[in-house]
């Protein structure tokens, strides 16, 4: 068996009593012993302090790297600015995905790219593949980079007298490298949960010291595990790969046609997506909630009609924002509308779900 790979903050999860799992080879804080609905809550409310340091980055440089991206993802990379992100996705020839991503464009020679901690030995040796230019350099720096990631409605609140920069005015999904407690960092206005906050991408070696110094700003910055950031990500409705998409999936299936720019000329994947979207989808991601309080849905439940198995649970558990039992599934496309009713099998029992609109959960915005 492999050994477990650990992020800067291993030690300090430990000193934490958090409960530590195996999490695409990583060992992380699933919770702390405030428990996974104490911690949804401190991020829907007040702050959570997330260690997402396991996530990978690559830097993009040199004259060709706009051009090499571009050609890759299936988004148009000229609607980003300098200092601005862009969710978009890496697909095969099939069209279905490799991973999704974040790409940070500092420049038009210099992009980050951010992928899935799962993926991240997969996503570089793919990426490599695809170089045809020697005006592209390409570099994994996922171990040297640390990554925290800083959630909630009072996130900008807590940050706003430690960092040099009118908070209020970096727009969403944008960026800046600045500094906090002495340390160069980037600064990036988007995050996993709903809500409003940044994700904090530092050197690893000063992860510990940032760690730190944020959960001392104020009492109300808590820690949070990947237990409370997948029923945020779950009541926002944001894909999880491995369950909402992998390779077996296509975008227009699973919601995400609007990171497709099918006027682009060309890109990976763009022939298998033509004739994808000449046809008829065979299936689609929905919204469900149970109807009964006692339903617990979970993932990889089947989802049956009147005629049988039709659909599989990607991911699902109770909601503590809404106090609902909610799940995301395939089903489909004739019995996708809102307001359709389903059963979903729990331990050989049927129980009832209606489909839903999403997301479960969306902030208010000033």
């Amino acid at each position: 068996m492999n050994e477990l790979k650990r992020t800067p903050l291993y030690e300090i999860h430990r000193s934490l009593n958090a409960k530590l799992v195996d999490f695409g080879g990583w060992e992380m804080p699933i919770q702390y012993p405030s428990g996974i609905i104490a911690e949804h809550l401190a991020v829907r409310t007040g702050v959570g302090l997330f260690d997402v340091s396991h996530m990978g980055e690559f830097n993009v440089k040199g004259k060709g790297a706009y051009e090499f991206i571009d050609g890759i993802v299936p988004s148009n990379l000229a609607k980003i600015a300098n200092n601005q992100a862009m969710y978009s996705a890496l697909l095969n020839e099939k069209g279905t995905f490799i991973d999704d991503l974040l790409i940070y464009r500092y420049s038009q020679d210099h992009f980050l790219l951010v992928v899935n901690a799962s993926n991240i030995e997969k996503d570089f040796l793919w990426l490599t593949s695809q170089l045809k230019s020697n005006d592209v350099e390409l570099t994994n720096i996922s171990s040297e980079t640390g990554l925290l990631a800083i959630q909630g409605p009072k996130t900008v609140e807590i940050l706003s007298p430690v960092i040099k920069h009118d908070l209020k005015q970096i727009p969403y999904y944008h960026f800046l490298p600045t500094q906090l407690a002495g340390v160069d960092i980037l600064l990036s206005r988007t995050g996993y949960t709903g809500e409003d906050g940044f994700e904090i991408y530092c050197p690893s070696s000063s992860c510990e010291d940032l760690w730190t110094y944020l959960s001392n700003l104020s009492p109300i910055v808590k820690p949070a595990g990947l237990g409370a950031r997948n029923t945020l990500r779950l009541e926002a409705r944001m894909s999880l790969y491995g369950h909402e998409i992998d390779d077996s999936t296509n975008p227009f299936e699973a919601g995400l046609k609007w990171i497709i720019d099918m006027d682009k000329p060309q890109f990976m994947g763009k022939q298998a997506l033509v004739e994808i979207a000449s046809k008829p989808l065979s299936s689609k991601l929905v919204g469900f909630k149970t109807l009964e309080k006692r339903d617990i849905p979970r993932d990889g439940m089947i989802i049956y009609s009147s005629d049988g198995p039709v659909g599989r649970v990607t991911s699902a558990g109770p909601s503590p924002t809404t106090k609902e039992n909610i799940g995301l599934a395939y089903v489909p496309l004739l019995l996708s509308s809102i307001g359709s009713r389903l059963e979903i099998d729990i331990r050989g029992r049927r129980a009832p779900i209606e489909l839903v609109k999403v997301p479960f959960y969306q902030r208010k915005r000033s």
